[in-house]
């Protein structure tokens, strides 16, 4: 999560919609998020069905693989990142969104 937090202005400059998901329960998300000064949203997933459904939840039920999805503006699946080192995933993420050619906001835009 801090080296999303960290890259999180030039993950910005792209017109995409991004978070994070976690197994845990709401308030313990905020928690952690408030912990790390996190910038952008954490999502909750306690009853397990966004990772069903991505298929990133381990075997054993007890927590979700660390992978990111990066799906285009059609809903299309563009790359699964399914090597996801936490220490410089930010960085990674704004390489991965420039190479797949997301499109950047205007100048405008950029402020929100």
């Amino acid at each position: 999560m801090r080296s999303l937090r960290d890259s999180a202005e030039d993950i910005r400059d792209f017109d995409v919609a991004w978070f994070m998901v976690s197994l845990d329960e709401p308030d313990r998300n905020k928690a952690f998020a408030d912990s790390l000064g996190a910038n952008f949203v954490l999502l909750s997933d306690p009853v397990k069905e966004s990772a069903q459904n991505y298929g990133v939840l381990a075997s054993s039920g007890s927590y979700a693989k660390r992978w990111t999805f990066y799906i285009d503006q059609n809903g299309i699946v563009k790359k699964i990142d399914k090597n996801v080192q936490p220490s410089t995933h930010g960085k990674k993420v704004v390489e991965t969104l420039s190479k797949l050619n997301f499109p950047k906001k205007n100048a405008a835009d950029r402020s929100e």
